[in-house]
């Protein structure tokens, strides 16, 4: 018995180094994989740094201008790679800075691990100078949060940060570091985290769940798919698109399932929702059998709930208990994974087509062409429109590119009309619907995803938010694409105000800069388009440039984002006019 002790002791003591509590951090950053994080520095965070300094070969850190920006770029990393994004911040405004980020990556589940330096222990709650409860004010939009008072936390605390971050339905965990336990030792061991009490990621599938999907799926007429981000962050795309041929069921996405269904699939119908395609919306109130893979309801996907699929069964496949039966009463929920309950489905589905029911799909995406779609792709008007430049953008990237877009109309734009061949292709705000998204989650998006073309599409308010990080763009040298569709309003809100508040055009109309003056401010290759046969030749030549490019398109100063479902109302009553 001596003698096992001994030896328990001899390999505790060969595996610990004696190090600070700083530099703990950064080993447990790099046990993790982390190669690349985002960050601002600052008094309370500055051990740290110091730090990351002496490991700058390992770990490249990205100087962002602003820390909301390194939120959202660790947000566009974090969607683009599959890997858990990490922003690194001060105490005080730095880390209230990073909450706008937090909460967007919370409600769109992104896999995030912020990291706080904090006051001196002895110091928490005299209102020291730049101290803030963060850990108060992120309970509410973090998966997990939690601050370390000792240096010898630092590491099971991280381990379980980050397998909580990503694990079930992934989302954002705040992790704050008083500076006394930055300056401390401790004997330092990492071990990953492999589970937590009271903490089930992944629930149990009950096989009668899938048999009674089954069941119901065998036996509908008309059925109809919703899918959602959940296919993408489950890795679920060929099984999604397994069962869906298998079935033959004509399957709908909300904005954040973009990409996960490539959009030419025969039995892609297109996104529902407020700004969604007229057969999907007014279908939903037609089929006998929904089945939601990976989505949760959100109000601007059902409308008036009231009225939503009242006639229909509902099978809701879903990894978080708490989305089944909050807004939607599903007959049948089926819990797990989404790519192995799929997987375990599809055996069970009888191969089918319903020929006739996919064309009332077709028969509705002809009159949505007609009054709509024709007329943003193929403008007669003067003025350019949104539309045609996301088609010269999808001519010159044939469907390859990642498209990272903004909040607004331009946004809605960029969903409907962006064509993609591949998934994780989508990356925007969806459930915060957060403006100044977009440029820092293009630099992140592009640095998770090297090989691909990356291209922003941005409004000329949402741009105005996060305008800094053209000085982060500058100095790594990320080469990004820029698209400002300038329409010198608050375009999302001025249509509002147009339809619903008589033109009382409130403090949205913009008096905008020069925006490519400044851009060129930062060494970044500029053009702005006013005329439509410049348009094209623009659009090619930003693509092939190997830099970073920024791109003005002024496009007309009223046009309207059709279809649009008022809110309030049934997605059954979807505008085209």
């Amino acid at each position: 018995m001596e003698t096992q002790t001994q030896t328990i002791k001899k390999q505790t003591k060969m595996s610990t180094e004696r190090m600070t509590g700083a530099e703990s951090v950064i080993r447990c950053l790099l046990a993790e994989g982390v190669d690349l994080i985002y960050g601002y520095p600052g008094g309370a965070i500055m051990p740290v740094y110091d730090e990351l300094y002496k490991y700058r070969d390992q770990l490249h850190h990205v100087l962002t201008r602003h820390e909301q920006g390194a939120t959202h770029a660790a947000q566009g990393y974090a969607r683009t790679s599959g890997k858990v994004g990490v922003a690194i911040a001060t105490s005080g405004p730095g880390a209230t800075n990073f909450v706008t980020g937090i909460a967007d990556a919370q409600i769109d589940s992104t896999p995030m691990v912020c990291i706080t330096g904090q006051v001196g222990s002895s110091l928490l709650g005299s209102d020291a100078f730049q101290e803030t409860d963060i850990i108060g004010i992120s309970t509410p939009i973090t998966k997990w949060n939690h601050q370390i008072t000792k240096a010898e936390d630092i590491p099971a605390v991280l381990a379980k940060a980050f397998y909580i971050a990503r694990s079930g339905r992934p989302g954002p965990v705040l992790i704050d570091i008083t500076k006394d336990a930055q300056f401390e030792e401790l004997d330092f061991v990492y071990e990953k985290c492999k589970g937590v009490r009271s903490y089930k990621p992944v629930p149990e599938t009950d096989p009668k769940s899938i048999a009674a999907a089954a069941k119901l799926i065998n036996t509908a007429k008309k059925p109809m798919v919703v899918f959602g981000q959940g296919v993408i962050l489950g890795e679920a795309e060929e099984e999604l698109k397994s069962f869906i041929e298998k079935a033959g069921i004509p399957s709908a996405w909300t904005i954040l399932g973009l990409s996960a269904l490539p959009t030419a699939h025969p039995l892609n119908v297109g996104m529902v929702g407020m700004h969604g395609n007229y057969g999907p919306n007014k279908l939903t109130n037609e089929c006998d059998l929904l089945l939601a893979i990976g989505m949760r309801f959100d109000d601007r996907v059902t409308g008036n709930l009231e009225y939503y699929a009242k006639q229909a069964k509902v099978i809701h496949f879903e990894i978080d208990p708490a989305e089944v039966d909050k807004n939607v009463k599903a007959d049948v929920a089926v819990m797990g994974n989404v790519k192995n309950t799929l997987a375990q489905l599809l055996p069970l589905v009888t191969q089918s087509s319903h020929d006739s029911w996919l064309k009332e799909f077709r028969d509705y995406d002809t009159i949505e062409y007609d009054k709509v779609i024709k007329n943003e792709l193929y403008p007669k008007s003067e003025g350019l429109s949104m539309g045609e430049v996301l088609r010269g953008i999808n001519e010159e990237t044939k469907g390859d590119a990642v498209i990272v877009s903004d909040v607004g109309q331009h946004q809605m734009i960029a969903c409907r009309y962006a064509e993609f061949i591949k998934t994780k292709s989508n990356i925007t705000s969806g459930g915060l619907g957060t403006m100044g998204f977009a440029l820092p989650a293009a630099i992140g998006a592009k640095m998770g995803a090297p090989e691909r073309e990356v291209v922003a599409i941005i409004g000329d308010g949402g741009y105005q938010m996060t305008i800094q990080e053209l000085g982060t763009i500058f100095q790594t040298k990320v080469p990004v694409k820029i698209v400002v569709l300038n329409n010198e309003f608050l375009g999302m809100v001025r249509q509002w105000q147009q339809l619903f508040f008589d033109k009382r055009y409130a403090s949205t109309e913009m008096v905008n800069p020069d925006f490519v003056k400044i851009a060129e401010g930062y060494h970044i290759k500029s053009k702005k388009v006013t005329r439509r046969e410049d348009l094209q030749e623009s659009i090619k030549e930003m693509i092939a440039c190997k830099d970073s490019y920024f791109l003005e398109v002024c496009v007309e100063k009223e046009n309207n984002i059709f279809p649009m479902i008022p809110t309030g109302a049934s997605v059954s009553d979807v505008r085209l006019e």
